[in-house]
């Protein structure tokens, strides 16, 4: 799970870097109409919410982080689906929160045309999120929901 989490601190981190340096406030097509790398800063949460209250927004996160990982620890089912998911959430927020707390912004960059802007730490969030809830429904359908591997 740390490994994940740092894997996608670190890439997420790079990337911002270039991005917010390099392409600041830019839209290269990749594919015309459909995807671009469109670089901007958001001063708040998923589709603008919350715009310019970064406080908030850096202690909404703190606690976040805290109580997922009080989830993580006390979770008796560790396979390698919950692990990873984990791991991808955790490197997500990480990599948003470092943003807002030494930029006042996160980078966002991924641009389909039909959605707001984001980026890898969100898609790792929400990809993470989609993988504990199909590992939960999953153990549910097998029966081990609740169960560790000393039972």
């Amino acid at each position: 799970m740390g490994a994940v989490a740092a894997a996608i601190f670190l890439a997420e981190g790079l990337i911002k870097a270039y991005f917010r340096t390099s392409l600041a406030f830019q839209s290269i097509p990749v594919i015309p109409n459909i995807f671009h790398l469109t670089v901007v800063f958001n001063k708040g949460a998923a589709f603008g919410i919350f715009a310019g209250r970064t406080t908030f927004l850096i202690y909404v996160t703190i606690v976040f982080i805290f109580v997922f990982a009080l989830f993580v620890k006390h979770e008796k089912k560790r396979n390698m689906f919950f692990l990873a998911a984990c791991g991808m959430i955790l490197g997500g927020a990480i990599s948003n929160l470092a943003d807002r707390v030494f930029l006042g912004y996160v980078v966002d960059y991924l641009d389909f045309r039909v959605w707001p802007v984001f980026n890898l730490a969100d898609s790792c969030i929400t990809v993470g999120s989609g993988i504990l809830i199909f590992d939960s429904f999953r153990c549910q359908i097998k029966g081990e929901h609740g169960k560790d591997s000393g039972s």
